[in-house]
C-alpha cells in the first residue's frame, strides 16, 4: 500500500502547484490590466471602491501624542533666533572674501572657504565671535521674554486692534457712499 500512496501524493501536489500558478498568473494579469487602465487616465477598481467608501468615513482625528499633521503658521512678530559664533564670523568673512574674489559668485565656495578658515582659527581667535554671539543670545532671550508676555496678554489687545481697523474700514466705506451720493446730486 505504501507504494500506491507515494504515487498518488506527487500527483496531488503537482495539481496543487498548477492551481497555485494559475491563481498567481490570474492575479498578475489583473494587476497589469488595472495598471494599463490607470495609465490611460481611468480609475482602477480600488480607486472607485475607496471613493464610494469615503462618503461614509468619519473625519480623521489628530494623531496620538498631540502631534499636528501640518505646519503651524509662523508669527512674523516672533524674534529670530540669534546667530551662532560661526555665523557671526561668516558675516565678516563674506565681506572679506568678496573683496578678495570679486568675480566669484558661488555661495558654496564662500561657505567652504569660511568653514576651512573657521576650523583653522584658534580658540583665542574665535573669542570675539563667541562674545558677539553671546551678546546676541542675551538680547534674544530678553526679546523672547517680552514677546511671551505680549502673547499671554496679546489676544485681548489684538482683538481691540482688529475692531478698530474694522470700524475705520466701515467709516471709509460710509464716507465713500456719502461722497458718491453728493456727486449724483450735483449732476
Amino acid at each position: 500500500m505504501r507504494k500506491s500512496l507515494k504515487k498518488e501524493a506527487p500527483a496531488e501536489t503537482e495539481e496543487a502547484q498548477r492551481k497555485h500558478k494559475r491563481e498567481i498568473n490570474a492575479q498578475a494579469y489583473e494587476r497589469e490590466i488595472s495598471f494599463r487602465f490607470v495609465m490611460k487616465g481611468g480609475k482602477s477598481k480600488a480607486d472607485t471602491r475607496s471613493t464610494k467608501l469615503s462618503v461614509n468615513k468619519k473625519p480623521q482625528k489628530a494623531p496620538a501624542g498631540g502631534r499636528k499633521t501640518g505646519k503651524a503658521a509662523k508669527d512674523p512678530n516672533k524674534p529670530k533666533r540669534p546667530a551662532s559664533a560661526f555665523f557671526v564670523f561668516m558675516e565678516e568673512f563674506r565681506e572679506q572674501y568678496k573683496k578678495e574674489h570679486p568675480k566669484n559668485k558661488s555661495v558654496a565656495a564662500v561657505g567652504k572657504a569660511g568653514g576651512e578658515r573657521w576650523k583653522s582659527l584658534s580658540e583665542a581667535d574665535k573669542a570675539p565671535y563667541v562674545a558677539k554671539a553671546e551678546k546676541r543670545k542675551v538680547e534674544y532671550e530678553k526679546d523672547m521674554k517680552s514677546y511671551n508676555k505680549r502673547q499671554a496678554e496679546g489676544p485681548k489687545a489684538d482683538e481691540e486692534d482688529e475692531s478698530e481697523k474694522s470700524v475705520s474700514e466701515v467709516n471709509d466705506e460710509d464716507d465713500d457712499d456719502e461722497g458718491s451720493g453728493e456727486e449724483d446730486d450735483d449732476e
